[in-house]
């Protein structure tokens, strides 16, 4: 008996690329990668938008996250790919997305993607932190860990195996200010296909060194950059 043929749920279908700004804030910040993928294929079932579908014997909903956003932190320029099989205006997929999406999520903007993924170098994340300590006694601890020759923290390798990295020449600090009851930083760290680097990495490494209990903490990814500096869209 002849083999099944793949079940090719795109045949002869269009595919048209798009590429979706939005917001992840509130609850939505503790929402999975995977829950967030399932979330957006919820909604463009319920918009009654023609996603298309992978090639092969299992095909699949296209929605592309260049980017992970580390769990716990706000962002309002998080990027996500998908296809359609149908030539729908932007406005109206916005329209159309953000009717259904869930508290904490909403689109920005939907737009023909201009850039590739591998084009993404850096990120920019403001993080700030009441302590047990007093704000400018922070403030002076961070300018201490900042002004290290070295800072290094263990990093798991593909083999499983633990090698210490400097992560002292990967970190921008753009600003930082002591606020009436909390410290705020602004660091633009390395991100993309080469070298990934968590906020929340850089702020346990500072709080684990000088015995820093940290009480509450916010952070948020405000800027998604490519080697050039300009945004990534």
């Amino acid at each position: 008996m002849a083999n099944a043929e793949p079940k090719n749920v795109n045949l002869r279908l269009e595919r048209f690329e798009y590429r979706a700004v939005f917001s992840k804030t509130g609850r939505a910040k503790y929402i999975s990668h995977l829950d967030l993928m399932r979330a957006f294929q919820r909604v463009f079932k319920r918009a009654h938008l023609p996603i298309w579908h992978t090639q092969g014997f299992n095909p699949h909903v296209y929605i592309m996250f260049p980017l992970a956003l580390p769990l716990g932190t706000d962002s309002r320029v998080e990027i996500m790919d998908f296809a359609l099989t149908e030539d729908i205006p932007y406005n109206e997929v916005l329209e159309r997305m953000n009717a259904q999406t869930p508290v904490g999520l909403e689109i920005v903007s939907v737009s023909k993607p201009e850039h590739k993924h591998t084009d993404i170098t850096a990120a920019e994340y403001v993080a700030r932190l009441k302590t047990d300590k007093s704000v400018h006694e922070v403030a002076e601890l961070f300018g201490k860990f900042i002004a290290l020759d070295k800072i290094e923290i263990e990093k798991r390798t593909k083999k499983k195996t633990i090698n210490l990295v400097d992560i002292k020449p990967y970190i921008t600090v753009l600003d930082s200010k002591e606020l009436d009851d909390s410290f705020e930083v602004t660091l633009k760290l390395p991100c993309g296909s080469s070298f990934n680097l968590n906020v929340n990495v850089v702020i346990d490494t500072l709080c684990e060194r000088y015995g820093i209990e940290i009480s509450e903490i916010y952070t948020e990814r405000t800027k998604i950059l490519m080697a050039n500096g300009e945004n990534f869209i």
